[in-house]
């Protein structure tokens, strides 16, 4: 059946977009090295409206431990110092007048697992949109059993998006090692 298909296909793209959500936010979190992606939730009041500091600056990896800000604009520098400030990376920013850099300290046991535990949250709120995901789909499916699908047919069904999920977290669970490995390297 033609509907049938079409929801399991809604299942695979739902649980991608969460294992690829997954994947971002990962990269949010530091791991030691300088990462211009550390910065992507960063924004900027810009002309009146609040912007993402990568639309209104460039930012580089000098080397391993550091990351070079230059606005595109010169009066941003102080704003994008005190969103630095701000946030909650930790980083003491080194304004030279041009350009902001930051130095990205070598982190510590604690730090380390602190950072760990947030990746396993991300890696938890991925599984958790996999699963929303599976019981949209499996409730979609059992409305077609009352347009007149075969029970059989819903079965297998709901068996194929079982398979998804295990699978999708399966992969969570891989990124997520990944990004711990990465963490605890010293």
């Amino acid at each position: 059946m033609e509907e049938i298909e079409f929801y399991l296909e809604e299942a695979k793209e739902g649980m991608e977009k969460a294992i690829n959500a997954v994947a971002h936010e990962m990269t949010k979190i530091r791991a030691g090295k300088a990462s211009p992606q550390m910065l992507d939730g960063l924004t900027v009041e810009y002309y009146g409206s609040v912007t993402p500091l990568n639309q209104v600056s460039s930012v580089t990896t000098p080397d391993a431990r550091s990351l070079a800000i230059k606005p595109f604009e010169r009066n941003l520098i102080n704003d994008i110092e005190r969103s630095i400030i701000n946030s909650d990376l930790g980083l003491a920013p080194m304004n030279n007048g041009e350009m902001i850099l930051l130095t990205i300290p070598p982190l510590t046991e604690e730090r380390r697992k602190d950072l760990a535990k947030q990746a396993k949250n991300e890696a938890e709120n991925g599984k958790i949109r996999v699963r929303r995901v599976r019981q949209e789909t499996n409730d979609a499916l059992k409305k077609l059993k009352n347009d007149g699908a075969s029970e059989d047919m819903i079965k297998d069904a709901e068996d194929s998006v079982q398979k998804l999920t295990t699978a999708y977290y399966a992969k969570i669970e891989e990124v997520y090692a990944k990004k711990e490995k990465d963490i605890m390297t010293i």
